[in-house]
């Protein structure tokens, strides 16, 4: 069964996560399926901006319970080969030609900021939070950081990994992390329609060179040696004594040990 669907209205495609059940949480399928699309739709000549939306009540919950079960038991080499498929969709999303769009109308949590992230513009609604909960589970943001970091900037990236704080869509505007909170789903669709209209009146082989002008002048490239260090990050800590503890207890729905 499809995790997501796609939807075309003029020059404009919409990727749609389709888990509500789930929070539209990752699992493996669903990161095959959003790198196929976002590959698919970056190669289509009469998409001009690509939207990344989501059904039910959160955008995305980050890793599915099911998948983090299976990943408790993960060797280290089974751990950095799941966390180089997110990482590489992560970096398709990123990469994309075409200029992408986050249409953020729920909550978003540990990896579901990367895919905010990924995407060069983002608009969510005012009830929205943020969260990159990972310390508290033992485990680090690190096939995300890349990400993440451009998007919400160092100072701001110091206080939101270490704490797992979860904060506003207010908040969150104030620091970058997304470029407009709006009242209501409304008023979300009419910014997110605005936003891909003005993309598609811009010359589309200017618009795919200045996106790729810009990763060019950004601060370090998200190139295959930060990938894998990234990638090599998230797999040890999954693999440490804390981080499996963390995700234990967080399963479980216990106190982790180191709170005693």
């Amino acid at each position: 069964m499809p995790h997501l669907h796609i939807t075309h209205a003029g020059h404009t495609a919409t990727v749609t996560l389709d888990r509500p059940d789930t929070r539209n949480a990752f699992n493996a399928a669903l990161i095959a399926e959003l790198t196929r699309a976002f590959t698919t739709l970056g190669r289509d000549a009469n998409v001009r901006a690509v939207v990344l939306a989501a059904e039910g009540k959160s955008f995305c919950a980050g890793a599915d319970l099911n998948w983090m079960r299976e990943m408790a038991e993960y060797t280290r080499d089974e751990n950095l080969a799941d966390a180089a498929r997110l990482a590489q969709m992560l970096h398709v999303i990123y990469t994309c030609p075409k200029p992408t769009i986050a249409r953020i109308q729920g909550d978003v949590y540990a990896g579901g900021m990367g895919l905010v992230a990924a995407c060069d513009m983002a608009v969510a609604v005012e009830s929205a939070g943020f969260c990159l909960s990972e310390v508290k589970l033992g485990l680090i943001p690190a096939t995300i950081s890349p990400y993440v970091l451009r998007a919400m900037g160092p100072r701001a990236a110091h206080r939101y990994f270490l704490t797992g704080e979860r904060f506003s869509a207010a908040q969150a505007l104030r620091i970058g992390f997304i470029h407009a909170a709006v009242a209501d789903v409304d008023a979300l669709d009419a910014a997110v329609t605005s936003l891909a209209q003005t993309l598609a009146s811009a010359s589309p082989h200017a618009v795919k060179a200045c996106k790729q002008l810009l990763q060019d002048v950004a601060e370090h490239p998200i190139d295959d040696a930060l990938i894998a260090t990234t990638v090599q990050g998230i797999a040890d800590i999954r693999a440490s004594a804390e981080g499996k503890e963390g995700v234990q207890s967080f399963l479980q729905r216990r106190k982790p040990s180191w709170l005693g």
